[in-house]
């Protein structure tokens, strides 16, 4: 199996206050968790590459659990979460979606088994690519309040034979959402969607 090593990892907290209206009496937070590593499959194609799913395990939960930390480190106060990965040009989109059950899973779990599935994107390009990392409500997919995106990236990666993965965390709905929809509060909580 091959090992995770990893080159560094970034962390990035934004604090919106407004967006042109009110000051919001408390300022809505996005977080972001990069970590760097060496793409094990870089450069040449590998038939079977899944079981690398199961070694990413420990890094998604060891990320999850940094990012819930560096957001105050109640995770009752992660309302939004979304995934993604920018693969390094000598590695192919395939090996992003390695990142999906493990990133996924972790923050579920970290968040005490969140319902709605975490939105994702991923891209292959070159160092300094930025990403627009979708987000959802935790609990239900139809909530509008808490459709974002946090635009993430890393100056110097990926390298071609890196891969960069990344989680997102929001603590709330956007700043003066008034989309209409589900509310947060009218959650059912049954199907992950309402």
């Amino acid at each position: 199996m091959p090992e995770v090593i990893i080159r560094k990892r970034l962390v990035t907290i934004e604090e919106i206050f407004h967006e042109g209206g009110p000051v919001a009496a408390t300022p809505s937070r996005r977080g972001a968790i990069i970590v760097v590593i060496t793409n094990p499959f870089a450069g040449r194609f590998v038939e079977d590459i899944a079981h690398f799913m199961t070694d990413l395990e420990p890094l998604g939960l060891a990320m999850a659990k940094a990012l819930v930390a560096a957001l105050g480190g109640d995770p009752a106060a992660i309302q939004g979460y979304g995934k993604g990965a920018i693969i390094g040009q000598a590695g192919e989109l395939e090996h992003g979606a390695l990142w999906h059950a493990p990133g996924g899973y972790a923050m579920r779990a970290v968040l005490g088994d969140a319902k709605a599935i975490v939105p994702s994107t991923k891209k292959v390009g070159g160092p300094g690519t930025r990403l627009d990392i979708p987000v959802a409500h935790v609990n239900a997919s139809y909530v509008r309040s808490h459709f974002d995106a946090m635009e993430i990236g890393v100056p110097d990666g990926p390298r071609a034979d890196e891969i960069a993965f990344v989680l997102v965390m929001t603590t709330g709905p956007r700043i003066h959402e008034r989309a209409g929809g589900l509310k947060a509060a009218d959650i059912k909580g049954e199907d992950g969607l309402r």
